[in-house]
């Protein structure tokens, strides 16, 4: 009988540990398990260079979203974005991609608009700015191009 109880209490030690570690696991990824937080926000982009989805999407340096999917549209990139639902962004928001550091990770930026009209969910944001290439800065730069 003590050995069953003991055998018990190690397997319910087991699954705890093994609960625990799949719950810190997706919390420190911040992966989401069960659909989506936020509304969907539409940007299109000439070129996207470097950016992958999970990307972060940040306003004033705070993480506000992430990018969830990327696609091609009559050969513009289409980025799909999911914004925090407490997050209101103007029509006229600029959404740029930028890169932490001089070789870092893409992510999104966006700065707000002064517009009192709101983007509603599945909208589309107009203003873009391609991320700076910076072979082809490095290029010009070298061949006097500048």
């Amino acid at each position: 009988m003590k050995r069953f109880t003991m055998e018990t209490l190690v397997g319910l030690f087991v699954v705890v540990g093994i609960i625990s570690l799949a719950t810190l696991a997706i919390k420190l990824g911040k992966l989401e398990v069960i659909g989506g937080r936020g509304y969907t926000v539409l940007a299109e982009f000439d070129s996207i260079a470097g950016l992958r989805n999970g990307a972060v999407v940040e306003i004033a340096g705070v993480e506000v979203g992430r990018v969830r999917g990327i696609s091609l549209k009559d050969y513009r990139a289409v980025l799909a974005m999911s914004i925090d639902p407490g997050v209101k962004l103007q029509a006229d928001a600029i959404v740029s991609i930028r890169s932490k550091g001089l070789i870092g990770e893409k992510y999104v930026k966006i700065t707000p608009g002064a517009s009192d009209k709101l983007v509603q969910p599945g909208g589309r944001l107009r203003d873009t700015e391609d991320p700076v290439d910076m072979e082809q800065l490095i290029s010009n730069y070298i061949f006097g191009k500048l």
